[in-house]
């Protein structure tokens, strides 16, 4: 998932890629790479988590990080995840680069460092993203091995991030369809992300993305951005949204099993509109506040899965955005804060 943006930057080469992540680096030398790592147990725990996206270098560090931190944690979540994101200009190009909407290294590493201290486990899920509303999915670079080039680049730059910051886990790309068929050159990023770092990894493929995966044997977890549509027109009946969910969930018990893998939802999310259970995936479905059905959306999803065993869990798209950053009013964003999804979490959750 992504936030409605305005355009980015220019293109650079590979070089650039190497010089901009060797440069924005706040820690001087090598990661630690054989240090004892927290999240070996992370594959087999059930994530209850948040994502707190960032939109520009500084969010990061911006001075409601803790109360932020503080006010996940309070509703039984135990995990949030960060997303430092790069821009290419155009699904052709080759290399995508770093702009003022990504969130600094040295911010970075200190939110993980704030989240460690407020009882929180982190994973960090590198975004690639388009201009405006374009689609990650859409990418199809022109020269796809100078593209995968550039792209080990930057996901090693932060699995060293994640090593280094003990952070409890690692995804290895979000929602790139329009790249991830291409299995031998993912098996290849994995490799070279295991390399940097020893924790569990995963891959956020979309909802209609995860069954055109073919890596997953490289990978601890599959990663699934659960946005399935549950309803053709509004609804805040949580017991027709769990009756969506049962062929859903009994095909992914299968998918599970035949990968030999428990399942992750690395985001679900939505809006408190009228009408969010038909495209989950929309930040604009209408104009008209819809907490009920959000709330019976969260309640309907965790009936549905908590305490099976091939399920590993979700992170929720998105508490609230940064002060100023938010393109959609908060009464109408995907954040549940202070609104009565927030409170079936705590009830679910034990918040």
């Amino acid at each position: 998932m992504r936030a409605p943006a305005a355009g980015r930057g220019t293109v650079a080469v590979v070089a650039a890629v190497l010089l901009a992540v060797s440069g924005c680096s706040s820690a001087g030398g090598g990661p630690a790479k054989n240090s004892p790592h927290p999240g070996h147990t992370a594959a087999t725990e059930t994530m209850r988590g948040f994502a707190l996206p960032s939109w520009s270098r500084t969010d990061y560090d911006s001075p409601g990080v803790d109360r932020y931190l503080r006010d996940i944690r309070a509703t039984g979540a135990r995990w949030v995840t960060f997303t430092p994101t790069w821009y290419q200009d155009r699904v052709t190009d080759s290399t995508p680069h770093s702009t003022e909407e990504t969130a600094s290294d040295a911010s970075l590493r200190r939110i993980v460092e704030r989240a460690h201290a407020a009882g929180l486990k982190v994973m960090i899920k590198p975004h690639v993203d388009l201009p405006g509303d374009a689609d990650r999915a859409g990418i199809r670079p022109r020269d796809r091995a100078a593209w995968f080039a550039a792209y080990r680049v930057l996901i090693t730059h932060y699995a060293d991030i994640a090593s280094d910051t003990g952070a409890e886990q690692f995804s290895v790309g979000t929602e790139l369809a329009g790249v991830s068929g291409d299995t031998a050159a993912w098996t290849q990023v994995v490799r070279a992300v295991r390399a940097h770092y020893d924790g569990p990894l995963t891959y956020a493929a979309n909802y209609d993305e995860y069954e055109h995966i073919h890596f997953w044997k490289e990978l601890d977890l599959i990663g699934i951005d659960a946005y399935w549509p549950l309803s053709a027109e509004p609804t805040d009946d949580a017991a027709r949204l769990r009756r969506a969910w049962e062929p859903i969930r009994a095909k992914l018990a299968a998918y599970a099993q035949g990968q030999n893998r428990r399942i992750l939802f690395t985001e679900a999310g939505y809006v408190s509109q009228r009408g969010a259970t038909t495209a989950p995936y929309s930040w604009t479905v209408s104009r008209t506040a819809g907490d009920a059905e959000q709330a019976a959306a969260y309640r309907a999803l965790l009936d549905s899965f908590e305490g099976l065993p091939w399920w590993a869990g979700v992170c929720w798209w998105m508490w609230d955005d940064w002060p100023d950053s938010g393109e959609t009013p908060a009464r109408l964003a995907y954040s549940p804060h202070g609104k009565p999804a927030e409170r079936v979490l705590r009830e679910k959750w034990g918040g």
